[in-house]
């Protein structure tokens, strides 16, 4: 994507559809010939301007608010134009149309905007950090009250200053190692004195406390993906309803009425729980083609999920055949995946086992969900009280797990200073770099083209 920063773009930065307000913008480098050509005057900075657009030739377009933000104010570091009209597909794309044939004489170059581009741009122009960016994302994206305020939170940069706190600490102590390559005869005296390895420990130990925190808002964006599993009839369905509190999925007494996978989110204190309700697992003969693929995705679905809650029909488990059934079941499942044994029909039968993994319910009538409920918070790791969260990402994961590696070597190292000072300085370098990565102080091309192409276009 970086090749063509410097090219001016356009785009319509509202979502398709119909709307009371529509909006184009434009950024780019020196603008203001550009804004005079297309309305026909100069605008106040940030000062909304009522006017009408009209084409080329005097017919008009639309009626609306113009905004000017000249460079460096402004979202992307450029100049910026906001074009806000109403909302209408037909009136939004005569107005794009209208800025490109204007461009061709007052602003060559321009251009419709890549998904992302603009605030790619207010990353480059070091209006966002990459968290941040990546956080305007996160924000449009969340699926919950509380994953929106965290997502927030991270855009007003406080995963950031986390982070850019445990690199300064990194980086005095950084300094702290190199300086004694200078002086090898008085390296060990002089780390001692320093208290190095206190200041790594404290390191360590913030860490430690950032890559808890950062879990919980990885979960609080990502959500947790749930797969309802079990033989035909066992209620399912029925499970799925009553969790989302709605008739999402067809109940009847028939086995395989459900042939295809179900999928509603819910939120579990804010949390997001992806719950899919699938086929009745069965290997039998008579199954028809529909059903047969159905059950081939419910296994698909399973091997994908974060936790399974495996069904069984308390009023059958006296039946050995059906016993056998969810045995089959049970060692199909893939190793890794949480399982939690759901007992359904307490209102019918009475013996559920007590397993620690166990939970007796009734889906029919919508007792002992809360126990389930909190057994899956439990599942995912969550910790209620998250009221500081900030938002996060699977590369901020893996980002500060590789830190964690490199101040455990580090660790390791410094109790022999003396002999290994330079490697030890490496990892505090490695460390540093793979911090970096979270803000985007080093950060592949490559990597900023897979970010930014995931947002929607006009932002």
């Amino acid at each position: 994507m970086l090749p063509h920063h410097a090219d001016p773009i356009v785009a319509i930065a509202t979502a398709p559809g119909r709307g009371a307000v529509g909006i184009v913008r434009v950024s780019g480098k020196g603008l203001a010939p550009f804004v005079r050509a297309l309305l026909g005057r100069d605008l106040r900075p940030r000062e909304a301007t009522l006017g009408p657009w009209r084409t080329a030739d005097g017919q008009p377009i639309d009626t609306g608010l113009a905004l000017w933000f000249p460079a460096p104010h402004s979202y992307t570091g450029e100049d910026v134009l906001e074009l806000q009209g109403h909302g209408g597909q037909v009136v939004l794309q005569l107005l794009l149309a209208r800025c490109l044939e204007v461009a061709s004489d007052a602003l060559p170059g321009l251009r419709l905007a890549r998904a992302g581009e603009f605030t790619e741009r207010a990353f480059l122009n070091d209006k966002l950090d990459l968290a941040q960016a990546e956080a305007v994302a996160d924000l449009i994206d969340a699926s919950t009250e509380a994953a929106a305020r965290s997502a927030a939170r991270s855009l007003a940069g406080a995963f950031s200053a986390r982070v850019h706190a445990l690199r300064d600490a990194l980086v005095n102590l950084r300094m702290l190692v190199e300086a004694t390559l200078d002086f090898p005869e008085e390296e060990i005296d002089f780390l001692q004195k320093a208290d190095a390895q206190g200041q790594l420990q404290r390191l360590r130990q913030s860490l430690s406390t950032l890559q808890a925190e950062a879990q919980q808002g990885a979960l609080l964006r990502d959500g947790l993906q749930v797969v309802i599993a079990g033989q035909p009839n066992a209620g399912k369905s029925s499970l799925l309803n009553a969790l989302a509190g709605a008739e999402l999925a067809i109940v009847t007494p028939i086995a395989g009425t459900t042939r295809d996978v179900v999928q509603q989110t819910i939120q579990i204190e804010g949390v997001p729980v992806h719950v899919t309700d699938t086929a009745g697992l069965r290997d039998t003969p008579g199954i028809d083609e529909v059903e047969r693929i159905g059950i081939e995705r419910a296994w698909q679905r399973i091997r994908g999920a974060d936790a399974v809650l495996f069904l069984h029909d308390l009023t059958r488990w006296g039946e050995p055949r059906y016993r056998h059934g969810d045995a089959n079941i049970l060692r199909g499942l893939p190793e890794g995946v949480p399982v939690l044994h759901i007992w359904n029909k307490i209102d019918q039968a009475e013996g559920a086992p007590a397993g620690d993994d166990d939970i007796a319910l009734s889906a029919k009538h919508r007792t002992g969900l809360d126990a389930l409920r909190q057994r899956l918070l439990q599942l995912a790791g969550w910790q209620s009280g998250g009221e500081g969260l900030f938002m996060a990402r699977e590369r901020h994961l893996r980002a500060l797990d590789q830190v964690g590696q490199h101040l455990q070597q580090a660790d390791q190292l410094l109790a022999h200073a003396g002999e290994h000072l330079d490697l030890l300085a490496e990892e505090l370098r490695l460390a540093q770099h793979h911090l970096g990565e979270i803000t985007g102080e080093f950060t592949a091309d490559d990597l900023l083209g897979v970010i930014f192409s995931r947002f929607c276009i006009g932002k």
